[in-house]
Parts: structure tokens; sequence; C-alpha cells
């Protein structure tokens, strides 16, 4: 049976991964990107609808059959976002929305990035924020949900982010100290967790699951990372 696919955060790390492998799967009849900026892309089933994430409702999204699969990968940091608020803004009200939106429209599958160390209860806000993000999409009650929880990922990012650089460059030096608990905080690549998620939602099996280090490779078992397709900045 065909699909058709929702994507959020395509102009990002795993965005980008998760669109040139969408694209190319033959599952998919139509791929639909929500965007601030207009991609550097064409192809005959992409579905490019800029908007503006604050103001997003139902006409932005395609009509009834909507998307069955919906890929979440925005995110942002607090630099770059300017504040606290406007980092909660992206990472969390935005996908939550979006995951709202999408359900209400009739989408059954969900794959979230978020982060190792995700919780409503962390005393660092950046999991804080990660993890109310992941209890209010599993509110809507998609019957099946997959959240992602990477550490480190590798790649060249469409914008430098040089702490995440040293952070990624010593995280791959170390990773095969991180043994045993410190499993889930080895790097991945890109194209590997993109392959991942969408190798999780073809199983279809109902329930909401985190996804860890060692998931990622059961689920994406070859090591090599796709090209991203071509993409304009967010």
């Amino acid at each position: 049976m065909t699909r058709s696919a929702l994507l959020v955060g395509a102009t990002g790390l795993v965005g980008g991964q998760l669109l040139a492998r969408l694209l190319r799967d033959p599952r998919y009849d139509r791929v639909t990107v929500l965007t601030r900026r207009p991609l550097a892309l064409e192809h005959p089933r992409l579905d490019m609808r800029v908007v503006d994430f604050a103001e997003l409702g139902p006409d932005d999204l395609p009509a009834a059959p909507g998307a069955s699969d919906v890929y979440g990968a925005l995110g942002t940091t607090i630099r770059q976002a300017g504040s606290q608020e406007a980092f909660r803004a992206v990472d969390q009200h935005h996908t939550v929305r979006v995951a709202e939106l999408a359900r209400d429209a009739g989408a059954e599958r969900i794959a979230v990035v978020s982060s190792v160390g995700a919780g409503s209860g962390s005393r660092a806000f950046y999991l804080r924020v990660k993890g109310d993000m992941e209890a209010a999409v599993t509110a809507l009650g998609y019957p099946q949900t997959e959240f992602f929880r990477p550490s480190f990922i590798l790649g060249r990012r469409p914008s430098h982010r040089r702490g995440e650089g040293l952070g990624s460059s010593a995280a791959t030096v170390l990773a095969p100290l991180m043994v045993g608990p410190g499993r889930p905080y080895r790097p991945v690549p890109a194209g590997r967790l993109a392959a991942a998620m969408i190798a999780a939602l073809a199983e279809g099996r109902p329930g909401v699951r985190v996804r860890t280090y060692d998931d990622f490779l059961a689920l994406a078992p070859e090591p090599g990372a796709a090209a991203p397709a071509a993409a304009g900045r967010a």
C-alpha cells in the first residue's frame, strides 16, 4: 500500500536526510513538506508548502486523505532562537501543533526526533522541553508513536553550530568507551537516524516507543548515509 508523508524540519541535518529518502521510497506517493522558506528542489512527488508555524492551521496541510505518516525533525538552539521561550516555541510548540493538525486530518503514525535524556522532570531546560514535547505528542493518541533520542548527530549541517561540532568530534573519539549505560550517548550519522525513523513507521507496530542508539542500529543496519536532497536554509 502506498502512503503519504508529512515532514517538518526538512532544511535541517536529519530532515534533509529524511526528505531525500522519502522521495526515493516507493511506498510514498506524496511527501508534503512544511517549511518557512522555499526549498531549492523540485520533484514530482514533493508537495512543498511555505508556512508560518506560529499561525499554522488546517488549511496548511493536505486535504483529505491527508498524510498517513508524520516525520518531525524541527530543532534549533537557544543561541539561534534568541531566548528560551523562542527555543521552546520551535522544539515543542511547533512540533506539537503540526502533530495535532495531522492527527486531526487522519494521520496514524508519527516519528519525532527528540534527545537522549529527555524528560519533563529534567533539571536541564533543553531536556525538559524535549520531555514536554514528547508528553504532548503522546497525548494526541496516534496509533503508532516513535520518539528517537539521539545524542550527537553526525553530518554536515546547513548552518554551523560550533559547540555541537566540537561535541560531536569529542563523542566520535570517545564512542568506543561508551559501553553499557553509556551506549545511548554514542554519536549517530544523520542518514542512519533518518533511515531508522522510516523503518520504524514501516513496521506499523501500534504503541508508543522510545528509540535510542541500539534501536537505530537494529532498524537501519546499513551504515551508509544518503546525501541529503538540495534544500535552502530554513
